[in-house]
């Protein structure tokens, strides 16, 4: 079993914004398997399904972003899976717009949500895949830039980026995270 998990913030204020790209991987996936991701347990919204001939858990904390680790640990502590069967999806500021980027583990750089799962878990050896939402500029606040919106033309590449999230998460599941990180880390989606 994997635990897929997509980082954002619940609410419809923040649905648009850069900070939930996460989230909006979550829904393309089950959008593509025909999941509905609406039950409620663990602070989270989730559902056990089948994606290919892995069973997964998708997985949309409520925590709010900060303390996205909270989430995260009631699902592990509920399903005892190894902490390498989860795939934490995130939005990133510090790899080039129009890329994702797949790890098998590392630090949390200067993502909160990453920085409280990896507090909770006391350990950062799972896989995630990054999906840059662009650098700050520099007269704006971090907080204020994540919480933004994409402009049109940005949303297409956005958008390029959320599909191939997608697809780098399917291939894990079904090939394994060195894969997904040799087809689809170096490639560009604008």
């Amino acid at each position: 079993m994997k635990i897929v998990i997509g980082l954002g913030n619940p609410g419809s204020k923040y649905e648009d914004t850069k900070h939930n790209a996460g989230f909006k991987v979550i829904d393309l996936l089950a959008k593509r398997h025909g999941i509905k991701v609406k039950k409620i347990k663990w602070k989270s919204l989730y559902e056990k399904a089948q994606i290919g001939s892995e069973q997964v858990v998708l997985l949309k904390p409520q925590t709010y972003m900060n303390n996205s680790g909270i989430a995260v640990r009631e699902v592990i502590d509920f399903f005892k899976v190894p902490i390498e069967d989860l795939i934490v999806i995130y939005d990133d500021i510090d790899i080039e717009f129009g890329t994702i980027r797949i790890k098998k583990s590392g630090s949390s750089g200067s993502h909160n949500g990453m920085k409280s799962i990896i507090y909770h878990l006391s350990d950062d050896s799972f896989p995630r895949v990054r999906i840059s939402i662009g650098k700050k500029p520099e007269y704006m606040d971090l907080a204020d830039y994540v919480l933004s919106r994409f402009s049109k033309d940005e949303l297409k590449i956005f958008d390029n980026e959320i599909e191939a999230a997608a697809d780098a998460v399917e291939t894990i599941l079904k090939y394994g995270v060195d894969r997904a990180m040799n087809e689809y880390n170096g490639m560009e989606f604008k």
